[in-house]
């Protein structure tokens, strides 16, 4: 088969934020995975694992978003400051009902973010918090003023404000954020959404609306038509992000289906799945066409990943689920979708971060392991702030049986200070692919560097004290001929070519 990469004409900018993240108080998302306390006997960095800060480093995460989640829409932001001895405890009810002593609050989650050197995503409390509680959070995270509320943050220790880029009003507000309908939640968004104030004019923060969580797109067709013009109106924004979440789920949500031990079937049901991220995109661009064809609103898909039953002795309320080979393949072919359609996406974070659903690290006491997925995101940095170049694969054959039928190579390609980046997944279970490469230029491209990512089984996935069966390893299947490459991928398989 053949790929062409249009050199000559680079497009959209690929946002960095589409390679961000999401860390919600689940499990042992926040708890054990990023946060230990600062008298843990781990390695830590004011209370956070310095083992996950380096290992996320290397990934380059360039956006966080937190409190939640389901969470978020239960979450006070007052309980989380102050001393840490004198903070409330209270009962997780989102997420298996444990105690949250709400030792990670604003000021960890503030500090979190400049250890990692990232942006804020700070996600508004609409289902059970009120205006005047969410206009005092910005002000207390924002606020350059003498205020009672900037002074009880100067009295937590901290003196300047912080910069808080992006803020969301709700969290899947049609479910666990209200089960509200579009209409009601469009008239609370242009409510909250008011008193998301920019205190610091030069840095106004974005504001994120809550989108839809299936293929329909009625919830985003009610609430541009109740928002769009207050949008044109605004000096700063009034919508700046719509959302859209979708998760790769193999089986039925009462039965997802097992993280590690699945049929043949389920690997290419699972990819398919994937690969409606596509279809999703596509409707809500036609719908953001419409209303906003000066582009002043970008899509978020600020939830995304498999999702299936948690590991065997596990809270079924933790969410913790191994991550294999698979999981790599669903990350490649979503991320390659993002770039494609990075006119329109802005921003995307992975669900999640830390030990819970599709996680790029997991943590054990004080072992920690880089998953699959890890090796993907470190792959797919290098389209971070590129521009995305035109990508078509000629002759791609598909595989799979009739409903799950997948087309077996998925790619897309960038180009940054000269250099093109190339990545490509072979979904094939079982058969290598050979691709010629033309990146139709009249310049002289050398490989400066190219990784693989695969394992022996489909199954493999790295475990605690042992050695990585999945990693990112040099890939050396391919030669320069005729001025163009030749690549011989593995089956199942993400590589990354860069091209100077």
């Amino acid at each position: 088969m053949k790929l062409v990469v249009e050199t000559n004409k680079p497009g959209s900018y690929i946002n960095p934020d589409i390679y961000g993240h999401f860390s919600e108080h689940l499990g042992r998302g926040i708890y054990e995975g990023l946060y230990v306390g600062e008298n843990s006997d781990i390695p830590n960095t004011d209370g956070i694992r310095n083992d996950v800060l380096s290992a996320l480093k290397e990934i380059e995460v360039p956006v966080l978003r937190w409190p939640g989640g389901c969470f978020a829409d239960e979450y006070h932001w007052k309980d989380g400051i102050g001393p840490k001895d004198q903070r409330k405890k209270l009962v997780n009810n989102s997420w298996g009902g444990v105690t949250e002593d709400n030792s990670f609050g604003t000021h960890e989650f503030m500090r979190l973010c400049e250890l990692l050197g990232c942006k804020a995503y700070v996600n508004g409390n609409l289902g059970t918090g009120t205006a005047q509680e969410t206009a005092e959070w910005v002000e207390y995270m924002t606020g350059t003023g003498e205020s009672p509320i900037t002074d009880l943050r100067k009295k937590n220790g901290r003196k300047e404000p912080w910069k808080v880029d992006y803020f969301a009003i709700g969290n899947e507000s049609w479910g666990c954020g209200g089960h509200m309908r579009p209409g009601y939640y469009a008239d609370l968004y242009r409510h909250y959404a008011t008193f998301v104030r920019n205190y610091d004019p030069k840095n106004p923060i974005k504001k994120i609306c809550v989108g839809p969580g299936t293929e329909d797109t009625k919830w985003t067709e009610v609430v541009l038509d109740a928002c769009y013009e207050d949008t044109l109106r605004s000096e700063h924004g009034f919508m700046d992000y719509i959302t859209i979440h979708h998760y790769v789920v193999p089986g039925t949500w009462e039965e997802k289906g097992s993280a590690t031990t699945y049929s043949d079937e389920l690997w290419y049901k699972s990819l398919k799945k994937a690969t409606y991220m596509e279809r999703i995109i596509n409707k809500n661009k036609v719908v953001l066409n419409k209303f906003d064809p000066e582009e002043k609103i970008a899509l978020c898909v600020d939830e995304w990943g498999g999702w299936y039953d948690v590991e065997p002795g596990t809270n079924p309320g933790f969410l913790y689920q191994q991550n294999t080979i698979r999981d790599a393949l669903i990350a490649g072919v979503t991320m390659d979708i993002f770039n494609r359609h990075s006119d329109r996406v802005k921003m995307a974070c992975i669900a999640q971060m830390v030990n819970v659903l599709q996680s790029v690290v997991l943590t054990d006491g004080p072992d920690m392991v880089k998953t699959p997925t890890f090796y993907v995101f470190k792959q797919y940095k290098h389209h971070q702030g590129a521009n995305y170049l035109p990508t078509t694969l000629v002759n791609n054959p598909t595989e799979g049986s009739d409903e799950w039928q997948i087309p077996v190579i998925s790619a897309s390609s960038s180009v940054k200070d000269n250099i093109v980046t190339l990545t490509m997944s072979n979904a094939s279970m079982d058969k290598e692919e050979v691709v010629e490469i033309d990146l139709s230029s009249d310049k002289d491209y050398k490989v400066l560097e190219a990784s693989i990512v695969t394992a022996e089984n489909i199954r493999d996935f790295n475990d605690f004290r042992s050695e990585e069966k999945v990693t990112e390893k040099k890939f050396e299947s391919i030669k320069a001929e005729n001025g163009k490459f030749i690549a011989t991928i593995p089956a199942h398989s993400v590589i990354m070519i860069r091209f100077a």
